[in-house]
């Protein structure tokens, strides 16, 4: 179970899909947590994966993290990083070790060119800052620090092994970070970055690029297929992206609400042309 629990963000980034940012005033109320919560438990889900936004700056954000832990086999926290750098956050990384939540980070790259290029100006050094803080407390060693790959233009990602060998070889080189995975994620057409292709008149030939690169292999694994995304309202999506353009299950009960007293059903994936993203090349997913 994935949870959207809001669009609040300290930063703006160009490739948002949800186009969260300071601006944004949606977030998750604690009653729609706590139905989340509910149907996890009953329903027997194993993850729950909680992104934003920031969801560091969401209400009740630690509360519902600490309940995840207790009903979760894995509790996954979706950071931006340099959010942990404000002096109202400081506090989560020592609470993410005390409840070993596993942590997806965003680094859109090893240089400080790209990254700022892309997140804004500064957030690479704070990004580099907090990942040496989560190493001192045992990230990238006994406790899981995954790193998150995007590209900077309408192009598709290199190799993920590579990338992510050069990203343990730069970092470590320079800062003596040490991670356990990257994961490359293909810019989805959607959103503030699908935006800037329409202005730039882009967006034809970036889907065509998404539509020759169609890779059968990648389907099998696709996460649509093993969760649903829940938004800061309730509503249930079979992922993130497709939460972004409100493109709801196929189902007549698409709150989280309706699967406190129903079970789910078998129903087919809701699918659009932003799906091409997550099967081009070697998949993004």
């Amino acid at each position: 179970m994935q949870l959207n629990i809001g669009k609040i963000c300290n930063l703006c980034c160009k490739h948002c899909h949800v186009q969260a940012g300071p601006h944004r005033k949606e977030y998750m109320s604690k009653e729609i947590m706590d139905d989340c919560l509910f149907v996890f438990k009953k329903h027997n889900f194993k993850t729950m994966d909680i992104t934003g936004g920031a969801p560091e700056m969401i209400p009740n954000f630690e509360y519902l993290v600490a309940q995840s832990r207790k009903i979760a086999k894995e509790v996954i926290v979706r950071t931006n990083l340099c959010i942990l750098l404000q002096e109202k956050y400081r506090h989560l990384i020592e609470f993410y070790k005390d409840n070993k939540v596993t942590i997806f980070c965003s680094l859109p790259f090893y240089t400080k060119e790209t990254t700022d290029g892309i997140r804004g100006e500064g957030v690479y050094d704070s990004s580099i800052e907090v990942l040496k803080k989560l190493n001192s407390v045992g990230y990238g060693k006994d406790l899981t620090l995954n790193l998150v790959y995007n590209p900077d233009g309408a192009f598709l990602p290199d190799s993920q092994k590579y990338l992510e060998n050069e990203y343990r070889k730069k970092l470590s080189e320079k800062y003596g970070i040490v991670f356990n995975n990257l994961f490359t994620i293909t810019n989805n057409p959607i959103g503030r970055f699908g935006m800037s292709l329409y202005k730039k008149d882009h967006l034809k030939s970036y889907m065509l690029k998404l539509f020759n690169a169609y890779n059968e292999d990648t389907v099998e694994f696709l996460m649509c297929r093993n969760e649903i995304n829940v938004s800061y309202d309730g509503y249930i999506f079979d992922c993130d992206f497709n939460q972004a353009i409100d493109l709801k299950i196929n189902s007549n009960k698409i709150h989280i609400s309706d699967y406190k007293n129903h079970n789910f059903s078998k129903r087919k994936i809701a699918l659009g042309n932003h799906c091409y993203a997550c099967t081009a090349g070697a998949g993004s997913s």
